[in-house]
């Protein structure tokens, strides 16, 4: 394995647990339904990994697009010999615009969604900005059919030029690594916050980290591309 893919690898890592765990709606409702409806503990993980599939899945839906940008920047004719470091220069620009575009989303009053528990043991999300009133005919009754809906919805855009850098190399192989590696750690990173709720262990606070995760994953992202472009990584 060449060390440009195992700096794609760890940086894949890192965007999947940074994404799952500043995201509460990754692991929060899926607490709240196993309590409310006595679920045993396989099938709280069982509908866990069901959603994070669904989420996955649409994750890497959407990184299709970074393979065909990988693949047309390869096809560039004359640059056959630079097209890594095109693929590098791409990586490190994604990342920097997407930063900046995190960084003003998080400054900003941003849509975001709740989930909220009532006495009555019922789950409700629902989108809000911090002090908008919601009224209760705006909210959706979460069920696990609905939990399922909102991950598949739900996609994680760094994903994109993630693998934009394998597919400008030809790398199959480096594509399918990275698809897995996110896969896997998305899975038990949502599973293992999960377990840690369904037991009573206090899960972390991420309220506030939630508004950054965006700039976050883009900080990641940059922090890739100025490797491959400046340090040789």
């Amino acid at each position: 394995m060449d060390t440009e893919l195992r700096v794609l690898m760890l940086t894949a890592v890192t965007i999947s647990c940074l994404h799952t765990v500043t995201g509460p709606d990754h692991y929060l409702p899926f607490i709240a339904l196993s309590r409310v409806r006595g679920w045993t503990v396989a099938r709280t993980i069982g509908w866990t990994l069901l959603c994070g599939a669904a989420h996955v899945g649409s994750s890497v839906l959407l990184g299709l697009v970074g393979i065909g940008l990988g693949w047309s920047l390869s096809k560039i004719s004359g640059l056959e010999d630079i097209r890594g470091g095109l693929a590098g220069w791409a990586l490190l620009t994604f990342g920097l615009l997407y930063t900046i575009w995190g960084l003003k989303r998080a400054a900003g009053d941003q849509v975001h969604k709740h989930f909220d528990v009532y006495d009555s043991g019922d789950v409700y999300v629902y989108e809000h900005k911090h002090g908008e009133i919601v009224y209760p005919q705006e909210r959706m009754k979460v069920t696990p059919w609905i939990m399922l809906l909102i991950f598949g919805l739900g996609p994680c855009e760094p994903l994109i030029p993630l693998l934009t850098y394998p597919a400008a190399q030809h790398s199959t192989y480096g594509m399918l690594l990275l698809v897995i590696t996110f896969t896997l750690f998305t899975l038990l990173t949502m599973t293992g916050m999960v377990l840690l709720g369904y037991y009573g262990f206090s899960v972390l606070k991420t309220s506030r980290l939630e508004r950054y995760v965006h700039a976050l994953g883009g900080l990641t992202i940059l922090i890739c591309g100025i490797g491959m472009v400046y340090l040789g990584w």
